[in-house]
Order: structure tokens, then C-alpha cells, then sequence
């Protein structure tokens, strides 16, 4: 069974004129909100699920693992209660997860959600969980090459990892730039899959596929900011909020557990706070660094969803009244699927 939290599901389901058999020969619809953190895709989200009878389908690396709600901006109680999610806490922190883990769970929350008559909405800024979802298939497969792997590790440990990306780099400069050079994982995986298979992981995440290789019929929206600048004043405050609620003590404890905790120590929101624990830089300088380390991540975000043609954007900037944008939204959602 999917974790799922959610109140009492309304009978009244999704408005279609399609019976049930014309539904079993066509693709599930399923709407994707997509953009760079801060950008207010959940709110928008839990906007469209209470006007479309929906429900929705995490897609975040990180709210994914139980417990840390503040650094992975989680839906809060009162908005659980509202609207039911899924793949939110619903890994412990010490658990490895990976972006096939990630495709058989959400697969399997997207089928529950038909059964409710609901429209899977799937919200979030991971754009590997999302691609994966779309074309059902895992973008990093796993290699039994055991030499390759040894090999990077030991070169990682000689040269340091802003080496090991430079190497990245050089083999796959479109995929490097997608990633920091902290993310090592995911700059090894890089590294191997291009040695053991001769292919470019850019080439492999490519977007530019054509509709018809999607499992599902998707309509893809994404959230963001015509002016750079008001989407980082965005990040800023969320931060600030953050802090004030509490981030620093949920830092602290992956600090604490960092042996443990191999993913969500890597995780931005957490690691930043790291120095300040040891001492070497002050609070202030920390939370600098935070906010300069989610500006970056969001722009690669940004990088990454630009790359899709299918994805129709609207800016938050473009109107003073978030929920005039909101409504905008919906009503192109209404029109293009006739609902």
C-alpha cells in the first residue's frame, strides 16, 4: 500500500466524457506542475486539486524521507488534511533511494489514484523523478561494471571532487552543468554510465521526445519568475522562514547522524549549516550561504525544465495576485482538456 495521507474521499470524481471503455484504450491523464523551489508550486497545486478533484503525487528527493519537514518545505498538516499526497514521508532517513525506487512508487500512487476517480497531480522540482515518470523508465541504471566504480571512487578520494565533475565535464559538459560539483553521487553516476555504455547521461535525459513516448497523457505546467530577481527574493524569505521556524535544529541533527544519513546530508537546506557546527564560520555567514547554494540549485532547476517544449509556463511576476495566476492556470487546464 502507498503511504498516503488524506481525508475522506469525495464521491463526485474527475468530470470526463469518456466511458469506461474508451478510458481503458487511452493514456491516464495526469497533470505535472513543475519549477524551481520557491516558486509556490505547492500552493498551486493543492489550488488545482481542490478545483479539479485531484490529488497529488510528490515529485521531491527530498520530502520523500520521514521526519525533516522544515528544510524540505513539506506540505504542512492542515494542507495534508485538505488534499491527499503521496511519496511524503514515507522513507527513513537512513534508507538509500533511488530514482527507479522512485518510478516504482509513484507508478503505483498514480494507479491508486485512478481507482479514487482522481486526477494525479503531480507536483515538484526533481525534474529526474518527473522525466522517469513520463517515459517509464529509470534514467540511472544500475552498472555491474565493479572495476569502473572502484576506479572513480579512488580517483575521488586522490583528486577531490571538483576533479571528479571537471571530469564529468569534459566527457558530458550538458550534464555537468545540471549538477554541483557536491552532488557526487549523481556526478560518478555521470561518469560511469558514459564509461560503461558509451552514451552521454545528457543524451539519455534528453527531453526532446516525441508525446507519443510518454506512459501517461500529461499536461505539464511550470511556475516561475520572468524576473530572476523576484524568484530569488522568494528563496531569500522562504529561508528566513524557515530559520525562524525551526531549520536550524533539523540541521543539527543530520549534522549529528551525517555517518548515517549518506543522501540527506548531501541535501541543500542542511549541509550549509555544517561549518557553523564546527565552528568555522558564524550563523550569519551560514545562512548567507544557504540562501546562495538555493539560488544555484534554482537556476539549475530552471535549466533543466527549460529543455522541455511541452511545458506551458506562466510567471509569478506577471500579475500582482497570485490567485489571479492560479486561476489562470486552471482555466487553460479546463479549456485544453474539454473538462
Amino acid at each position: 500500500m502507498v503511504d498516503r495521507c488524506c481525508y475522506p474521499i469525495p464521491k463526485k470524481g474527475l468530470k470526463s466524457s469518456l466511458d469506461d471503455k474508451q478510458r481503458r484504450n487511452q493514456k491516464t491523464r495526469i497533470l505535472v506542475i513543475a519549477g524551481p523551489t520557491a516558486s509556490g508550486k505547492s500552493d498551486l497545486g493543492i489550488y488545482l486539486a481542490k478545483r479539479l478533484q485531484g490529488e497529488i503525487l510528490s515529485a521531491d528527493s527530498m520530502q520523500i524521507y520521514q521526519e525533516l519537514s522544515i528544510g524540505t518545505a513539506k506540505p504542512t498538516p492542515e494542507q495534508i488534511k485538505e488534499v491527499a499526497h503521496y511519496l511524503i514521508d514515507c522513507v527513513p532517513l537512513d534508507q538509500p533511494f533511488s530514482v527507479a525506487d522512485y518510478l516504482a512508487m509513484a507508478t503505483q500512487a498514480i494507479e491508486e489514484i485512478v481507482r479514487h476517480q482522481k486526477l494525479p497531480i503531480v507536483v515538484g522540482g526533481t525534474g529526474q523523478y518527473i522525466d522517469a515518470l513520463l517515459h517509464g523508465i529509470s534514467f540511472f541504471p544500475e552498472s555491474n561494471h565493479a572495476q569502473v566504480r572502484e576506479t572513480l571512487q579512488s580517483e575521488l578520494k586522490s583528486n577531490g571532487k571538483e576533479a571528479l565533475w571537471r571530469k564529468l565535464f569534459q566527457v558530458d559538459p550538458a550534464y555537468a552543468r545540471t549538477l554541483h560539483y557536491q552532488n557526487v553521487k549523481r556526478v560518478l553516476r555521470g561518469i560511469e554510465f558514459y564509461q560503461t555504455t558509451g552514451i552521454m547521461m545528457s543524451e539519455q535525459l534528453k527531453k526532446n521526445q516525441p508525446e507519443e513516448s510518454y506512459v501517461y497523457d500529461p499536461l505539464m505546467i511550470g511556475l516561475g519568475c520572468r524576473d530572476r530577481s523576484v524568484l530569488y527574493d522568494r528563496i531569500e524569505q522562504r529561508i528566513d522562514q524557515m530559520c525562524n521556524a525551526g531549520l536550524l535544529e533539523e540541521a543539527r541533527r543530520v549534522y549529528e547522524d551525517r555517518r548515517s544519513l549518506c543522501t540527506v546530508r548531501q541535501a541543500i537546506g542542511y549541509k550549509e549549516f555544517f561549518s557553523y557546527f564546527e565552528g568555522e564560520i558564524s550563523l550569519e555567514e551560514a545562512i548567507a550561504f544557504l540562501k546562495q547554494q538555493t539560488r544555484r540549485y534554482a537556476k539549475r532547476q530552471l535549466t533543466w525544465f527549460r529543455r522541455n517544449p511541452q511545458i506551458h509556463w506562466y510567471y509569478l511576476d506577471d500579475c500582482d495576485n497570485i490567485r489571479t495566476i492560479y486561476e489562470q492556470i486552471r482555466l487553460f487546464i479546463e479549456k485544453t482538456w474539454n473538462l
